[in-house]
């Protein structure tokens, strides 16, 4: 039986998506580029998702999963290997939360926004998307972004990545925010890592890492692979999780953040590190969904 093949929907701005990208070079992965629409409507991403609307989402047969972090742990167990080191997975958490809401309000408080963005991150976040409030807080934020930059660069002192002589976890998503503010303002992500030899010459190091071996496949082929295939059995169902809930029971996933609609689906299992649901889409037929634990909420229908 042939590999199935690794499908990636994302678009190539998405600083979520560059630690994946980032992954893949790192495991010497090939794999399929679907791009998917920056803002709504997404109407090839969805049917799959059960409705989460957030970039990236990983595909592979009729296994659907949402969330760089639980894409990069199953590409990671996929690919074997040296497992992500456990101590990355705290930085990634960090990197996703508290310096991206440093990033946030420096670039989009420089760049000019469309209006059909700002619609639909008002949607996103249900709150306003307010340009003028991040303007206003880009000094600020500036101060919090090259405070948390010079972590990065004293951990890096007398070693060429965070997570030892080897890249690793801690580097790609580390690394996000970095790549993120220089692609969008780059003038200012240089006056911000002014001074910080070590942080820049590991900007180098981590880039060279590359994004393995991609392909195009358009979301027509995506949803047809999915339409052919079953999705594969998952079965480490934590009898002992403090949900109460059992497999088979209806239920709703949701981020516990933003981009807050809940996911419908019946449980097939729950455990520390992931959420399992099935759900069958008209078109489509029976979906697999796969969400982190961490930052995701499990709860009865």
């Amino acid at each position: 039986m042939a590999t199935p093949e690794i499908i990636f929907h994302h678009y190539d701005t998405s600083p979520f998506s560059e630690k994946v990208r980032l992954l893949f070079g790192l495991k010497g992965l090939a794999w399929r580029s679907v791009i998917q629409p920056t803002i709504m409507p997404k109407p090839d991403l969805t049917p799959l998702t059960g409705g989460y609307r957030r970039i990236p989402v990983l595909q592979i047969g009729a296994d659907v999963y949402c969330d760089s972090q639980v894409i990069m742990a199953e590409v990671a167990a996929r690919a074997g290997g040296a497992p992500l080191e456990g101590a990355g997975w705290a930085v990634n958490l960090w990197a996703d939360r508290l310096f991206f809401q440093a990033t946030v309000p420096i670039i989009f408080g420089e760049i000019e926004v469309p209006q059909a963005f700002i619609d639909d991150r008002s949607k996103l976040s249900g709150r306003p998307f307010d340009a003028a409030a991040m303007k206003a807080a880009a000094a600020p934020m500036k101060a919090q972004w090259r405070g948390q930059a010079a972590w990065l660069d004293e951990a890096l002192t007398g070693t060429d990545f965070l997570a030892g002589a080897a890249p690793g976890l801690a580097d790609i998503a580390a690394y996000m925010n970095v790549w993120f503010l220089g692609g969008a303002v780059r003038t200012t992500a240089e006056q911000l890592t002014s001074g910080f030899e070590r942080l820049n010459a590991w900007r180098v190091r981590v880039r060279a890492i590359g994004h393995g071996e991609r392909s195009e496949m358009t979301t027509t082929e995506a949803l047809a692979v999915a339409k052919a295939a079953e999705p594969a059995p998952y079965a480490d169902h934590d009898a002992n999780d403090p949900s109460g809930l059992a497999p088979g029971a209806a239920v709703h996933v949701m981020a516990d953040d933003y981009g807050r609609d809940p996911i419908a689906g019946t449980l097939v299992a729950a455990n520390a590190r992931r959420v399992v649901i099935a759900r069958e889409d008209p078109a489509l037929g029976r979906i697999q969904v796969h969400f982190p634990r961490v930052g995701y909420l499990l709860l009865p229908a």
